[in-house]
């Protein structure tokens, strides 16, 4: 695999001159905000897994735009999108992102609709217009502007939406397991206030099962507590998060623990045969999954829960790995200069607590990633009203068609 360090064509900053500013020229609000809506206004909801109508719209917007376009079924109603600009036979680039968005949760905290993606006070409001909706619309209008240029190209760009970011990772999955493309780098479109990323934090599933013996409440003794033994769990999840705290990462902090459901018994009168835990763990950059599972079975057989008479188990249905990319990498740079060209301003390189597709990538396939894009992860991304200032989406689709540009035609500067 080639790294960006290995390219050797890309340069940052400078001044803009002839065909670049002729493809920045062609990035306007007029261009970004339609196509931006858009893609909100299609529905994504995951769950239940209903990213096919966002595909859909994506492909089209891309045949619409003069980009190539293909959906691979990754399960029944549920595609990766793949969007290609044609270029040389070098190394390209690949701008990654997904079609899923969290559902919005109750419409009587929305002050308006969220999937009318209304343009107020000069954001676009709605499900998923930060996560990653307004992403993915800055890419391609990046795309777009390039293409229609005629600018030629080392390498050929790519853009792939990929399905169930959110939940299980169905689509990231099953697109790591092609052959790894010969690639300059990875630009994942998710939201971070377009600062640049080279550091995530990985995040993993766990799911705990607490097994009991029934019995009628009057007589507690008659049975073994699943629900007593699973607070027991708890407990000790929590003792594992404090001590976690004491290793923090440089960019992004330290690994957490954090308890999201129990569910236990069937009625206030009987004593509880099965309780279940589901346990959300961040990793750090180059954690492995394997060790963690191990660390919760032996602090589990710790706790002794046999000579309560209870049994348990424990698996892991998702695991996301993190990355870190040296902030010398090629792309590292590049990208940083463009968009800090594009309008954003200096700005120091950073790390995400949130986990994103992009760990699979650096991961299977040995490629430099960075995260940027428009929007606040933190601000708006999974809350109610949830939207994106038009102005950093112009910011974003300007830097990545400079960042496309400096990596695969820096003649054309």
């Amino acid at each position: 695999m080639t790294g960006a360090g290995q390219a050797g064509t890309g340069r940052g900053g400078g001044e803009r001159t002839g065909t670049e500013q002729e493809v920045l020229g062609r990035i306007t609000a007029d261009r970004l905000v339609p196509l931006t809506q858009r893609l909100v206004r299609a529905p994504g909801a995951n769950p239940p897994g209903e990213e096919a109508a966002t595909a859909d719209v994506l492909a089209g917007l891309a045949q619409e735009l003069g980009l190539r376009s293909a959906l691979e079924e990754v399960e029944p109603g549920r595609p990766n999108v793949g969007v290609r600009l044609d270029g040389g036979d070098g190394p390209g680039l690949l701008f990654l992102g997904h079609t899923d968005v969290v559902p919005p949760g109750s419409l009587e905290d929305w002050g308006v609709d969220p999937y009318a993606a209304a343009l107020v006070d000069g954001r676009i409001v709605g499900r998923g217009s930060a996560d990653m909706k307004g992403g993915l619309a800055a890419v391609l209008v990046a795309m777009a502007a390039v293409h229609e240029s005629g600018v030629r190209l080392s390498g050929p760009v790519r853009l792939d939406a990929l399905c169930d970011e959110e939940q299980n990772g169905i689509g990231i999955r099953r697109y790591v397991q092609q052959p790894p493309p010969p690639l300059l780098g990875c630009v994942v479109a998710e939201p971070t206030d377009l600062a640049t990323v080279v550091a995530a934090r990985g995040a993993s599933y766990l799911h705990i099962e607490v097994r009991g013996v029934a019995a009628h409440a009057g007589r507690p003794a008659d049975g073994r507590n699943a629900i007593s033994g699973a607070a027991l769990v708890v407990a000790d999840l929590d003792r594992w998060h404090e001590e976690l705290a004491t290793a923090a990462h440089a960019l992004v902090g330290p690994a957490t623990v954090n308890v999201g459901v129990i569910r236990g018994g069937t009625s206030g009168s009987a004593v509880p045969d099965l309780c279940r835990v589901e346990v959300d763990r961040r990793l750090l950059p180059g954690e492995p999954m394997e060790t963690v599972v191990e660390t919760v079975r032996e602090r589990l057989a710790a706790l002794d829960l046999e000579s309560r008479g209870l049994s348990w188990s424990v698996s892991s249905p998702m695991d996301m790995p993190g990355f870190e990319t040296s902030p010398s990498e090629e792309l590292v740079r590049v990208v940083d200069a463009a968009t800090d060209g594009a309008g954003r301003g200096p700005v120091p390189l950073q790390g995400w607590t949130a986990a994103c597709d992009g760990g699979f990538v650096a991961r299977e396939w040995g490629v430099p990633v960075v995260v940027q894009g428009p929007g606040s992860v933190h601000e708006q991304a999974h809350r109610p009203d949830e939207s994106v200032a038009v102005e950093e989406l112009l910011v974003a689709a300007r830097g990545y068609a400079r960042t496309i540009l400096h990596l695969l035609a820096p003649d054309a500067r």
